[in-house]
């Protein structure tokens, strides 16, 4: 015998079958609702008033309804699952191929299969997406930490840096306090208007005087000005300067005498002038040997006290109004001078490194005399290492 079909049970089964299928499905098209006018006293969950279950008939006829909707429901999921099945499979091939094949669908409608693939394509998209955005995340957690550890080797290696510094700047002082005063040199690489050296004593008045230095360089055209001496009011009291394509001259108060020097070889010279106010006579060695000579170099004129003495520049005012085309460029040494005339052989001493005891009266080679500025250079030197 079966049992009466309460209304109570039966809308919650009722119920349960259609949340069922709504959930089931994914997309059914025109979907079939049976709708039955009901008496205001009535339960809108039954097809009869609460105080009577109604015919079986009724009954029997709306379950038939039921299952007639849930089989179609059913069958257009199962369409719907091989539809998916169909899709997938394209959207693999897609995927393996370099261009996209034009989808062709077995089955169901079109427009509904596109927008499944579209859905389908959306959620790989989104998928690629979260794990590019693990990625980024987990680089930049790696980029950190790569940081730090950046960041800790550079202070290890400033601190390094730092200590081997301080260790050369030891060892240069240690250097520079160990070598003579003596034995260096000036370079001045370039040719410009603020690389010079100065000399911090300034001559007397003198009526004669020797002037002796070595020299390297092979700028042209002209090495420039090796050293120029001025006083107020006179700029050229005494100037020795190779200047554009003449030949290397020896100024004193404005007078001009030209020396048959030939230095600028790139090689190492020495090279001496003499001079005596007396008749203004003047002599020019290179190598220790007398180049050449003359007088009527401004005669009876003595070189005046008080001036400027500057090696590596011209001067067009007194310690200053450099002019970059004059400046020297090279390397220079052992500048000293004297206010008397010294003889050949003391000349030829010099030159070859025989004798080690003459040095300027007036203005001695030693590091204490001598201030560098503007980048010139103070390097080790030993003019008879050269030569020999």
């Amino acid at each position: 015998m079966s049992r009466p079909i309460s209304c109570g049970s039966f809308s919650i089964r009722l119920l349960f079958l259609l949340t069922l299928g709504a959930s089931a499905q994914t997309d059914f098209g025109q979907t079939r609702f049976i709708c039955t006018s009901i008496p205001v006293d009535m339960d809108p969950m039954c097809s009869a008033p609460m105080q009577n279950s109604g015919p079986a008939d009724d009954i029997k006829g709306t379950i038939m309804q039921l299952r007639e909707t849930i089989l179609q429901q059913k069958e257009t999921i199962m369409n719907q699952k091989e539809t998916i099945r169909e899709l997938t499979a394209k959207l693999n091939r897609c995927e393996s191929q370099s261009a996209p094949e034009p989808p062709q669908y077995g089955r169901g409608n079109t427009s509904s299969q596109s927008n499944s693939l579209k859905d389908l394509l959306q959620n790989k998209i989104e998928d690629l997406e979260r794990q590019v955005l693990s990625r980024v995340n987990s680089l930049e957690d790696t980029k950190n930490l790569v940081k730090n550890e950046s960041t800790e080797n550079r202070g290890k290696i400033e601190s390094a840096l730092n200590s081997l510094h301080q260790r050369i700047s030891d060892l240069e002082k240690g250097q520079k306090n160990s070598r003579p005063t003596n034995k260096f040199q000036i370079t001045f690489p370039l040719r410009t208007n603020y690389m010079y050296a100065k000399v911090k004593k300034s001559l007397p008045e003198m009526y004669a005087m020797t002037v002796c230095l070595w020299l390297k360089s092979n700028a042209s055209p002209g090495v420039g000005t090796p050293f120029s001496y001025a006083i107020p009011g006179q700029p050229n009291e005494l100037v020795l300067i190779e200047w554009g394509n003449n030949p290397m001259e020896i100024l004193i108060n404005d007078k001009v005498a030209k020396l048959p020097f030939v230095i600028n070889d790139g090689k190492w010279h020495h090279i001496c002038v003499t001079w005596s106010t007396r008749d203004g006579v003047w002599e020019a060695y290179q190598d220790g040997l007398q180049r050449g000579n003359g007088e009527n170099l401004a005669p009876w004129h003595p070189i005046k006290p008080g001036g400027v003495l500057i090696l590596g520049q011209e001067q067009d005012s007194l310690g200053g109004g450099f002019d970059a085309t004059q400046a020297f460029v090279g390397e220079m040494s052992h500048f000293h001078m004297w206010d008397r005339v010294l003889t050949p052989g003391e000349i030829y001493s010099l030159a070859n490194c025989s004798s080690k005891t003459l040095v300027g009266n007036v203005i001695a080679w030693t590091e204490a005399n001598v201030d560098i500025f503007g980048g010139a250079t103070k390097w080790t030197f030993e003019a008879c290492r050269q030569i020999n």
